[in-house]
């Protein structure tokens, strides 16, 4: 059975920036979420973990209205989001950076992030900032992204996502497939975005990496959320990590 957050006074815990309640997304025939609760607590970096197919990469898209919840609610900030088409949600303040990455590979890295800018120029002191988390950014300025190494093209698309100020950032498996020092850097990356105070849901299925970020930690299953606490009750705890995730962190130090 899923995780039902508990109901608890308003004074006594802020409300979250993003609440999902009884979510259900069908893809064509395909019954992906069934009535998923979650909660990302603002300032906050908020990771999503679970098996291959549990539905992560959906619960993303269905928050970003790429695929559109069946049933259920999607809050964010205290509105109702979940029947807004994706332009909107993305106004409201909601970046989301899918696994595909989504830079324009003929394009230079300028002009990746002058197009993600859709406000006006990039703030300089905002750039600055963005290439000092990712200063391979500002090595390759004018080449084309597609020049761009797999862990670099990753910073170039967390860069786009956050050219403009965001409310809240969704990332997708930005691990996958680098390099140990690549993980290194993108984690070094992730910790700069927590420290500046960032509200960041993050699917990963590095475990490692997961235990270095999260403050929080919900887990899925079977398209369900099947736990939700604090990343550092289930980094002590090996027996829940292999009943949740079938194997310990530990296997990914």
């Amino acid at each position: 059975m899923a995780e039902t957050p508990a109901g608890t006074s308003a004074s006594t815990f802020p409300e979250p920036l993003l609440r999902l309640e009884g979510v259900h997304t069908h893809i064509g025939p395909y019954h992906i979420l069934h009535g998923v609760y979650l909660e990302v607590p603002a300032g906050e970096l908020t990771m999503l973990l679970g098996r291959n197919g549990a539905g992560k990469t959906t619960t993303l898209r269905t928050i970003m209205g790429l695929w559109q919840a069946s049933s259920g609610s999607i809050r964010f900030d205290g509105r109702e989001i979940a029947a807004l088409p994706t332009p909107d949600i993305a106004r409201a303040g909601i970046a989301y950076v899918p696994e595909s990455m989504g830079i324009f590979s003929d394009l230079t890295v300028r002009e990746n992030i002058v197009l993600a800018a859709r406000s006006g120029p990039v703030d300089p002191a905002r750039l600055d900032w963005m290439l000092g988390l990712f200063p391979a950014l500002k090595r390759f300025w004018n080449l084309p992204a597609g020049h761009l190494s797999g862990g670099q093209k990753q910073m170039l698309a967390i860069a786009r996502a956050i050219a403009e100020p965001r409310r809240l950032l969704l990332v997708d498996e930005p691990t996958k497939g680098l390099a140990p020092v690549m993980v290194r850097s993108m984690i070094e990356a992730f910790r700069a975005l927590k420290a500046a105070g960032e509200t960041i849901l993050l699917v990963e299925q590095n475990f490692h990496a997961a235990s270095q970020l999260g403050d929080n930690v919900i887990v899925m299953d079977d398209g369900l959320v099947v736990h939700s606490g604090a990343m550092r009750d289930l980094v002590a705890d090996k027996a829940l990590q292999q009943r949740l995730l079938g194997l310990s962190l530990d296997a990914h130090q």
